[in-house]
């Protein structure tokens, strides 16, 4: 099934002159921007946001996987943060990231002579609450992933298949998605999200969030994680380190990670 997909993917770029790239740097557009640029040479142009919503660690590994594949790639600066209906954190917040994202990559698009913008949304995500899709359907943009419906499964399955490195990076959404809806998000917020999940990589947890909650960081990690991080970790250096980047107060989510999670607050989400 990942072949036929993989080779359905393939002919559907066949079918454009040229396409611009949403690229994040996660499997889901890494593997858009390989099939791209492997059907359309330099007629492919992958292109990344960067905001202060974005690591810096993420934004490098975007760039050393469009090196690694080959296609042109190119870096804009999106500026969220200056829109209040996105800093208040409001349930569709992500209607107003992906505004703003496709508001600059449409222009250049047109600039160029991209007649297509094509993102990285798969067929999981049309079932999720996922409000930046709207935005980008109203822009014209294409997810050929979901067009052809492609898991997120399927993407890992196919990247692998086809020689991808990172076919297993875990996904690492936007670091607002951290803050639970109404909470006000700064910059200096993202930052102390930020530096927290590095301190946390530095240790060797890689699948992980550390979620605000005012001044609270509350960490989560895989359910069979939490017990060797407890018994493993040096918990009072870790809740120094977080006190300095700014938080008062270090928790640990016994629930344990899992993507979404903010979204269970939502009953009936408009």
């Amino acid at each position: 099934m990942a072949a036929d997909q993989l080779r359905q993917l393939q002919a559907l770029f066949a079918t454009m002159d040229r396409a611009l790239i949403a690229y994040s740097g996660g499997i889901d557009s890494t593997l858009v921007a390989k099939v791209a640029y492997d059907s359309l040479g330099d007629r492919a142009l992958a292109v990344t946001a960067d905001s202060p919503s974005l690591m810096p660690e993420d934004l490098a590994d975007a760039k050393t996987q469009a090196q690694a594949i080959g296609i042109a790639h190119e870096i804009v600066y999106t500026h969220e943060l200056d829109n209040p209906s996105y800093t208040t954190n409001p349930a569709n917040r992500c209607y107003f990231c992906k505004s703003e994202l496709h508001d600059t990559l449409k222009p250049l698009a047109r600039e160029r002579g991209y007649p297509y913008v094509v993102d990285g949304v798969n067929a999981d995500d049309l079932q999720d609450y996922r409000p930046g899709i709207q935005a980008a359907q109203e822009r014209g943009v294409r997810s050929p992933l979901a067009e052809i419906g492609i898991s997120k499964l399927a993407v890992r399955e196919i990247a692998r298949q086809i020689g991808l490195p990172w076919w297993d990076k875990p996904s690492q959404p936007c670091l607002s998605s951290r803050f639970p809806y109404g909470e006000t998000i700064t910059p200096e917020k993202l930052t102390r999200v930020a530096q927290c999940e590095r301190y946390l990589r530095q240790l060797g947890w890689h699948t992980l969030r550390v979620r605000s909650d005012g001044n609270t960081a509350r960490i989560e990690l895989p359910p069979q994680d939490i017990q060797t991080f407890v018994t493993t970790t040096d918990l009072p250096t870790l809740v120094v380190a977080f006190q300095t980047y700014g938080f008062t107060y270090v928790t640990l989510d016994l629930e344990g990670y899992r993507s979404g999670k903010l979204n269970q607050v939502l009953v009936s989400p408009a």
